[in-house]
C-alpha cells in the first residue's frame, strides 16, 4: 500500500526548505493582527533576497515583515496601506523598494480572483485617478478599472487550529486576508497555535479546507504583539 505523504512538518524550517531568491511571497496578517511569526523569521534567517512581498502593511514599526525590509531581502511590494510603517516608507521614497499601493477592497478582491481562476473584473476603485492612465477601463453605471488577479509563489499563514490534513481555523479578526491567501498561491505553509488531530474541528467551523493547505507545522513562542495599547482607566 503506498504511503500517504504527510502535510506536518516539524518546524518553520523544516517547512520552508526551499525558499529561493526572487519569489512572490503572501503573507497574512492585517497589521501585527494574525502574522506568521515564525515563518517571517525562517525568511529572515534564510537570507533570501529580491522578494516581492504581498501583504497588507508589510509590517509595522519594525515588527512583522518589516524586518525583512531592514535587512534589505524585499525588492518590491504590493500593500494597501503603508501608515505605521517607517522602514517602507524610507525605502519607497529612496528608490529602495517598488511599491504597488493597492485600495485595500481591490487587494483583497484580486486575491481572491486568483484564487477563484478569474480572469480579470472591473472596479471603480481608482477611475478617474493617476493610476488608471495607460490602462482598460470601461463604461458601466460608471467608469471602472480593470484589474487582474494577484498570485504568488508562496503564502506563509497563522491560524489558530489546524489538523493533520491542514483544516483551519482562525481566531477572530486574525483571519483577515490569510484564507484568500491560501487559495492564491501555488505553495500554502501555514503554522499554528494548536496542531490538533483530525476532527477536533467541527465541519462546520472549518474556515479553509486542508485542499487549500500544502505544508503545516506548529508554531512556538508567539510574541502576539499589540500595535496600540489603550488602557481604560
Amino acid at each position: 500500500m503506498k504511503a500517504v505523504k504527510t502535510k506536518v512538518f516539524d518546524d518553520a524550517s523544516s517547512a520552508l526548505h526551499d525558499l529561493k531568491d526572487g519569489m512572490r511571497i503572501m503573507s497574512g496578517g492585517f497589521g501585527l493582527c494574525g502574522i506568521p511569526e515564525n515563518s517571517i523569521e525562517q525568511v529572515l534567517a534564510s537570507g533570501v533576497k529580491d522578494l516581492t512581498a504581498i501583504s497588507n502593511n508589510i509590517g509595522n514599526s519594525g515588527r512583522g515583515l518589516a524586518k525583512l525590509l531592514k535587512t534589505k531581502q524585499i525588492s518590491a511590494a504590493v500593500c494597501s496601506y503603508v501608515g505605521g510603517n517607517p522602514d517602507l516608507e524610507q525605502q519607497m521614497l529612496a528608490g529602495e523598494v517598488e511599491v504597488e499601493l493597492v485600495p485595500q477592497g481591490t487587494f483583497s478582491e484580486r486575491i481572491r480572483a486568483a484564487g477563484m481562476g478569474i480572469r480579470g473584473f472591473y472596479t471603480p476603485a481608482g477611475a478617474g485617478t493617476p493610476i488608471a492612465e495607460g490602462r482598460e477601463t470601461r463604461m458601466f453605471d460608471r467608469e471602472c478599472l480593470f484589474e487582474v488577479p494577484l498570485e504568488a509563489d508562496l503564502a506563509i499563514i497563522k491560524a489558530e487550529k489546524g489538523d493533520r490534513y491542514g483544516n483551519l481555523w482562525f481566531k477572530e479578526a486574525a483571519r483577515n486576508f490569510s484564507p484568500l491567501m491560501a487559495m492564491a498561491a501555488s505553495l500554502t505553509v501555514v503554522e499554528v497555535e494548536q496542531l490538533v488531530e483530525v476532527g477536533e474541528i467541527e465541519a462546520e467551523s472549518v474556515h479553509l479546507p486542508g485542499l487549500f493547505v500544502d505544508r503545516i507545522y506548529q508554531g512556538s513562542n508567539y510574541a502576539n504583539d499589540i500595535e496600540f495599547e489603550l488602557l481604560s482607566e
